[in-house]
């Protein structure tokens, strides 16, 4: 009887000593895995502010395109102009209206 309480007990402890184990490196993965995250995170800001700029960078290059003159771009410089035409013309109301 005492041997198989001492048996049952010597299994328990192979079997938490087994789980503390597979705790640390569970553990171990995952601030791995946390900190694969954060610099893929980081890769992704940087990209998509990249991607931001060349956005902005091609928008200006078809703007400058159509105001040299180019065909193929006269409708975006008629948009731009109407744009800020409309900027403009809200700026107006908004200064007659506060009575400037």
């Amino acid at each position: 009887m005492l041997q198989d309480l001492e048996n049952h007990f010597s299994e328990l402890e192979k079997k938490i000593l087994l789980l503390q184990k597979n705790y640390k490196n569970l553990a171990e993965k995952f601030s791995e895995l946390n900190q694969e995250h954060e610099e893929l995170k980081k890769k992704y800001d940087e990209e998509r502010k990249k991607s931001q700029v060349l956005a902005e960078e091609q928008k200006n290059i078809k703007l400058y395109s159509a105001i040299s003159g180019n065909p193929e771009h006269n409708r975006l410089m008629k948009n731009h102009i109407n744009r800020l035409v409309k900027e403009v013309d809200f700026c107006i109301a908004q200064l007659q209206n506060s009575g400037l």
